[in-house]
């Protein structure tokens, strides 16, 4: 028999980690209080069953590892260091009291992991399940928050991490655990991309630190996202495919190179951070963002104008391509 209401919330915030020292008061009151002593950078994200994952597929633990992780990246992507998160389930009828546990274990494990208080939050009935986090992050120390409006002309573009792990696994997520060229070892590594995508935070305020111009996470693929900075910008990014790193694997699932290098300019929801810089900043910045635990690869430059180009190696252009809420075309979560 279902648990009701009350019993489920208070299994849930058994499960989730002790609040960190600026909540006063947390979660089980009618409203969180917090002190914060320092500007704040918040974000809602939601990822929907059927949309940004499917249950099925991905199991509870992770789909509530999909919905923290993919709304701390909107903050990595400001530079901020992360505080709180409030989180919304919209659960239909037929999800079991385990499967929102296990929601609800997932969500904990990131925030553990990242240092997160969980500081409130919803249970609704729902026609579809919904994950929606607001999540709070904070100007850290000295180092500025970090917009998508402030790339200029003559500014190297750059990448954090590597691309196209996470299309590539809902390949083989497509395709099944038979899925030929693919070994053990990089099925759970592509995987994990999808299954549990970590937030480049530490990455994230080290650019800020080295004076990143413009910043945005890479979750609606490349080429989109290279849009929608470019536009906030009012400048023109021009990419060099060939010079974009690809994450191990993505070649073998794919078919090819050129087929790996199109999904990493395409693929959504890899979390890296797509960032400009002067170019005097940028070695700086790689040994900033090496020390957090990411390689920075250049990829090419702002310019006068407007959009993006993706060129290809030898002539020729990619079209940018990325997730469109409205359309569907690839995975993605906001």
């Amino acid at each position: 028999m279902p648990s009701s209401e009350f019993d489920l919330i208070a299994a849930i915030t058994e499960r989730l980690p002790a609040p960190g020292p600026r909540v006063r008061v947390a979660g089980g009151d009618d409203a969180a209080v917090v002190e914060p002593r320092a500007s704040s950078a918040i974000t809602v994200d939601a990822v929907v069953d059927g949309v940004h994952f499917r249950l099925a597929d991905f199991g509870p633990r992770a789909a509530g590892r999909k919905a923290l992780g993919a709304a701390l990246s909107d903050l990595a992507a400001m530079g901020a260091a992360q505080g709180e998160a409030y989180v919304v389930v919209g659960a239909p009828e037929g999800l079991s009291d385990e499967e929102l546990l296990g929601i609800a274990d997932g969500i904990a494990e990131v925030a553990e992991r990242e240092a997160v208080s969980i500081s409130g939050g919803d249970l609704v009935r729902s026609p579809v399940l919904v994950i929606s986090v607001t999540a709070v992050g904070y100007e850290p120390g000295a180092a500025r928050l970090v917009t998508r409006s402030g790339a200029r002309p003559r500014d190297v573009v750059a990448v954090t991490g590597r691309l196209g792990g996470a299309a590539a696994a809902l390949i083989l997520m497509e395709r099944g655990p038979e899925a030929r060229g693919a070994s053990p070892e990089l099925r759970e590594s592509l995987l994990a991309r999808q299954l549990d995508p970590v937030p480049r935070l530490r990455e994230g305020r080290a650019l800020a630190a080295a004076g990143a111009t413009a910043m945005i996470d890479i979750s609606d693929g490349l080429g989109a996202d290279a849009g929608h900075l470019a536009a906030a910008s009012e400048c023109r990014l021009e990419i060099e495919l060939s010079k974009v790193p690809v994450a191990e694997g993505v070649a073998q699932v794919a078919g090819g190179e050129r087929e790996a290098l199109e999904l990493a300019a395409g693929g959504g929801e890899d979390y890296e951070l797509l960032v400009t810089l002067p170019r005097d900043r940028l070695d700086a910045a790689a040994a900033a963002v090496a020390e957090a635990g990411s390689p920075l690869t250049e990829i090419g430059y702002a310019t006068e104008g407007s959009g993006v180009t993706i060129r290809l190696e030898g002539g020729g252009e990619l079209e940018p391509k990325g997730f469109d809420q409205r359309r569907g075309s690839l995975s993605g979560s906001g």
